[in-house]
C-alpha cells in the first residue's frame, strides 16, 4: 500500500467533544494521539487543532468517515496524491454534513464530467438553478462556512505524526 501525507484541520469542537476527537483519530492512525487545542475565537466556547500525519492512502478517507456526523464539530482534512492516487479534501460541517472533492496537483478541485452533465441536465429541466449546481460541486457552501474558522486559525502551528507500521 502506497505511504502519503495530510493535515487535518478541526476547525471547532465543544471541549468535551475534544478527548473523544482524538480517540478516534488514534484509532484511524493506529496510535495514541493528545493534540495541543486552542480557543476557538470564531465561536465560543470550542476549540481547534491541527495534525500533519502520514500514513497508507485512504487515510484521509478514513479520518474524515470516524469523524463526520458529530455535532459542532467542523473539520477538513487533505491527502497528498501518490504514483497511483489522486490528491483529495474532505470537508465536514454539522449544517451540510461530509464534501469530497479530488484536487490537482496545484489545489483545483477536479469535477468529474458525469457530475457536470448531470449538474447542466437537471438545470435545463429547471430542477436546480446552474450556478448553485456548480458551487456545491466545487464544494463552495462548505467553504462560506468554513471560512471565519479559517481566518481564526491564521498562523497557528502544524504538528505532524507518523504513523507507525
Amino acid at each position: 500500500m502506497s505511504k502519503t501525507r495530510g493535515v487535518l484541520h478541526v476547525h471547532s469542537a465543544p471541549g468535551a467533544l475534544c478527548p473523544h476527537v482524538e480517540w478516534a483519530i488514534g484509532g484511524v492512525l493506529g496510535v495514541p494521539v493528545r493534540l495541543d487545542w486552542t480557543a476557538q475565537a470564531a465561536e465560543p466556547n470550542t476549540h481547534r487543532t491541527e495534525l500533519a500525519w502520514s500514513g497508507p492512502t485512504g487515510t484521509a478517507a478514513r479520518l474524515a468517515s470516524s469523524l463526520q456526523g458529530w455535532q459542532r464539530l467542523r473539520f477538513e482534512v487533505t491527502e497528498e496524491g501518490t504514483a497511483a492516487t489522486e490528491s483529495v479534501r474532505y470537508s465536514y460541517t454539522p449544517t451540510l454534513g461530509i464534501f469530497h472533492a479530488v484536487t490537482g496537483l496545484h489545489g483545483d478541485i477536479m469535477i468529474p464530467e458525469d457530475r457536470i452533465k448531470h449538474a447542466v441536465v437537471t438545470a435545463a429541466l429547471g430542477t436546480t438553478d446552474l450556478v448553485d449546481a456548480l458551487d456545491s460541486l466545487l464544494g463552495r457552501p462548505w467553504d462560506d462556512e468554513l471560512e471565519v474558522f479559517r481566518h481564526a486559525a491564521e498562523d497557528a502551528p502544524v504538528r505532524w505524526l507518523h504513523r507507525v507500521v
